[in-house]
């Protein structure tokens, strides 16, 4: 199950250091990326106050793994789809697009 959905623009200070660190937690930020296995509970407001089957109803996924694949580009494009349709212009050429 997805984990994990970051969208960080080429232009960021990580990418643009030009440096590989060999390390996720610092190389997956030079990148947008999925993440395969557990999702962060710690995004949701108020976290702290939600019990684990909570975390479960609401879809964060349990896992014992949690795998970044890296799928960013210079020539990325992402579109969103609002609930009534309209199409938002989210990434363009691998930045923000607003």
């Amino acid at each position: 199950m997805l984990g994990e959905c970051a969208l960080v623009p080429q232009d960021s200070p990580i990418s643009n250091s030009g440096t590989l660190f060999y390390n996720t937690l610092f190389d997956e930020n030079a990148s947008c990326h999925l993440a395969l296995g557990r999702g962060f509970s710690n995004c949701i407001k108020n976290f702290e106050k939600y019990s684990q089957q909570e975390f479960d109803e609401m879809g964060v996924n349990t896992s014992m793994i949690h795998v970044d694949f890296m799928i960013g580009s210079d020539d990325m494009n992402i579109v969103g789809i609002t609930k009534d349709g309209r199409r938002v212009q989210i990434f363009k050429n691998g930045n923000w697009a607003f």
